[in-house]
């Protein structure tokens, strides 16, 4: 297979390295001339066998959205685009209508494994038609861990339930990822618990709560003893919100996702004025101490 990719940082970059050490000819782009292998997408597009194959690696909303408008004026019946960033599910249905004018197929395909993809594998989740995701398949078994047939891999229904798996994926992500410093921080508060580190290491093995997620949280710890070099502010991608989302459209309660995603934005505040209110509340109906907050800045 010769595949076209779009899209060279971080994933990108080490999908493009694990296809072509397992049999995959690839073209990548990149506006980063040190990495690309063509100066521009037309070319890519030029260096494929029909029917083409270009996969997409770029961030989503309108980089990507920008991407795939540029390939439907350049490719041609027959060939496909594969989307394997992190849009939004919603918009596969946009993608897939302006291609399909062209007669070119599109496959969404949620990626999973982060930079340790290179090595073991990545997780994928795809959508679309059987016969565009037929065309790309070579790549999804060179791209997904090894073992027997399907490890990995799912073609989870037509066009835009590769981004739904994803996005539901990631919601549960941001809900284990909380739990797991919830109770990380419990521990550091509490005077029994002398070693938290080696408490949390050996819940690694045999225990219900064991997870590739903990084997990250210790091994951070063990680089860095009490996260001193870490600021407590949390980013979130999108997808937690997209799935907290879909689960008030689909009226399905969601309390761990939800809670986990407003402790995302409890992080980015620094004093956070919803806990003042608190405290001032506390301390109104029962004379609860409260703690000094920073003068008021003047303003001219």
């Amino acid at each position: 297979m010769h595949l076209g990719l779009i899209g060279l940082g971080k994933m990108g970059g080490n999908m493009r390295e694990r296809l072509r050490t397992r049999g995959v000819t690839v073209t990548g782009y990149d506006r980063n001339p040190d990495v690309t292998d063509v100066d521009s997408v037309e070319l890519l597009v030029d260096a494929l066998p029909s029917p083409r194959v270009v996969w997409v690696m770029v961030p989503s909303g309108e980089p990507t959205r920008a991407t795939v408008d540029q390939l439907a004026g350049l490719l041609s019946e027959g060939d496909v685009v594969v989307d394997g960033g992190n849009s939004r599910w919603t918009d596969d249905e946009r993608h897939a209508d302006a291609l399909r004018e062209r007669g070119v197929g599109f496959v969404d395909c949620g990626v999973s494994g982060g930079v340790w993809g290179l090595k073991n594998g990545y997780a994928l989740m795809c959508g679309g038609d059987q016969t565009d995701v037929a065309k790309v398949q070579p790549a999804f078994d060179a791209l997904r861990p090894e073992g027997g047939e399907g490890i990995g891999f799912v073609h989870a229904g037509p066009v835009g339930a590769g981004h739904f798996s994803k996005m539901v994926h990631n919601g549960i992500e941001y809900g284990m990822m909380q739990a797991y410093a919830e109770g990380y921080e419990l521990l550091t508060k509490s005077e029994l618990v002398e070693n938290v580190t080696d408490v949390m290491d050996s819940w690694r093995t045999g225990t219900v709560v064991r997870s590739w997620l903990l084997d990250l949280m210790v091994q951070a710890l063990r680089e860095d003893p009490g996260l001193a070099s870490i600021a407590g502010w949390a980013d979130d991608s999108g997808e937690g919100r997209w799935t907290v989302e879909a689960a008030i459209d689909h009226a399905v309660p969601m309390p761990a996702i939800a809670s986990a995603l407003f402790a995302r934005f409890a992080s980015r505040q620094d004093d956070p004025p919803a806990m003042k209110a608190v405290a001032a509340m506390r301390n109104q109906f029962g004379g609860h101490a409260v703690r000094a907050g920073d003068p008021p800045t003047q303003s001219n």
